[in-house]
């Protein structure tokens, strides 16, 4: 059974989408998973989500309202659409016994690929190119390759773990650093980026940074002024974790000195990134606005988080797939 509104529904999803597709879509996917038997509702508009959230025993969004939990006397588990949580009720929704799942590994496939294309864009020349072919200009460049190359990613979670899966391809050596570097990694080594020894040294061996980690108060300025002097200056770092992990104002002289050979940044601080900031005109910068979590497949990944987890729900099985409160 499914409904097109939000009353009476098992599995409610809230209004708002993410990376500007419909929540429409979402309900498809869900529906696709689920048994008949189970009610999908979507809420429309904020009317519609309070009446849905009085009889959902699940709800499922990019966030939730403190005030909507107060009559959600049924709900059983909020499955958020991000990664993060940190914007969410959790104090409330533990006080309810609502547990709470994120949508870790979703953005894995699409951030590991926007990470690769960054490497060989810089790797080959490919902005200088477009940079000339503007001006129609035939001109050969120095281009390199990415095989041989070292390759240190910053966080060895799902998306860390996807970037070094795909560069398995290339021929490289990888270096993860994580918090914990006693968990191990895929990579063919694994330091701590506490350790100031241990990471500088795989700084400094290092052509690409890829900082793929989580913003904590361990990794708020991880990249500063030292770590950039540290890198050698035809390494690329590429940023697609949080603004704040890297100094910007260190980055931008980096850049602007031509210290270290260029950065792809996905995310900046401040973001975003406002139109007269120096980055948007250096040549060795290359800026997407926080873009590369965009994939078609985003909410057919969420509906399979959802899908398994609904059948835990009903089991009764107290495991639930990317439970995080």
């Amino acid at each position: 059974m499914s409904t097109d509104g939000s009353g009476q529904a098992d599995v409610l999803v809230l209004r708002k989408g993410a990376h500007g597709i419909s929540t429409a879509e979402y309900v498809d996917a869900l529906r696709e998973r689920l048994p008949d038997s189970v009610r999908v509702g979507r809420a429309r508009t904020a009317a519609a989500e309070r009446e849905g959230v009085e009889t959902a025993r699940v709800v499922t969004g990019g966030s939730i309202d403190r005030k909507m939990l107060d009559g959600a006397s049924n709900l059983e588990l909020f499955a958020c659409m991000s990664a993060g949580v940190d914007d969410l009720p959790l104090e409330a929704l533990a006080d309810r016994g609502v547990a709470v799942t994120n949508a870790s590994g979703v953005h894995g496939p699409n951030i590991a690929e926007h990470v690769i294309g960054s490497m060989l864009s810089f790797a080959r020349e490919f902005r200088q190119f477009w940079r000339q072919e503007e001006r129609n200009e035939w001109r050969q460049g120095q281009a390199s390759e990415l095989h041989g190359s070292t390759v240190t990613v910053v966080g060895l979670g799902a998306i860390g773990e996807a970037i070094v899966e795909r560069l398995d391809g290339f021929g490289v050596t990888t270096i993860g650093a994580r918090y914990s570097p006693g968990k191990g990694g895929p990579t063919d080594e694994v330091v701590g980026f506490r350790d100031d020894e241990a990471f500088g040294d795989a700084l400094s061996r290092s052509d690409y940074v890829a900082l793929a980690c989580p913003l904590t108060d361990a990794t708020r300025g991880l990249i500063g002024a030292v770590e950039l002097d540290t890198l050698e200056p035809h390494a690329v770092l590429v940023n697609v974790a949080r603004g704040p992990v890297v100094d910007t104002g260190a980055l931008v002289s980096a850049l602007q000195g031509n210290a270290i050979g260029g950065a792809a940044l996905d995310v900046t601080d401040p973001e975003p990134l406002p139109g007269d900031h120096p980055l948007w005109d250096l040549d060795n910068a290359f800026v997407t606005p926080h873009s590369s979590g965009h994939t078609p497949a985003y909410y057919e990944r969420c509906a399979e988080i959802l899908a398994t987890n609904w059948e835990r729900l009903e089991a009764d099985d107290g495991v639930l797939r990317n439970r995080v409160a």
